[in-house]
């Protein structure tokens, strides 16, 4: 069973940054596109960030020039480095590959002053 383990959530001021990290099990890693997803209480689950095998990149609109996802395949680990919070990214935040696995537990990012 695949997992995937996410981390470096927290409390943070408007303005202010935050590097996510999220590890997983996935053989093979890769080969697989990864993405970052964000939720909040009652909304869907959207997508914030796709990385493909390639490293080529593409971010919701309302992120763009302020989060950047990276790729560690030696590691099995994908990132995202938030900056700039604005208290709209509050969520929880997941990642997953393409096609999707069972999803983690997510990390809470809480942005307010």
């Amino acid at each position: 069973q695949v997992q995937f383990v996410e981390s470096g959530g927290g409390l943070v001021q408007p303005g202010g940054s935050l590097r996510l990290s999220c590890v997983t099990s996935l053989s093979d890693f890769g080969a697989y596109p990864m993405a970052w997803y964000r939720q909040v209480p009652g909304k869907q689950r959207d997508m914030v960030a796709f990385i493909a095998s390639d490293h080529s990149t593409n971010y919701l609109d309302s992120v763009k020039g302020r989060f950047t996802i990276s790729r560690d395949n030696a590691k099995k680990t994908v990132h995202l480095q938030m900056n700039s919070l604005e208290p709209e990214d509050t969520a929880v935040y997941y990642c997953n590959s393409f096609p999707r696995k069972d999803w983690g537990q997510g990390t809470q990012v809480t942005v307010s002053s």
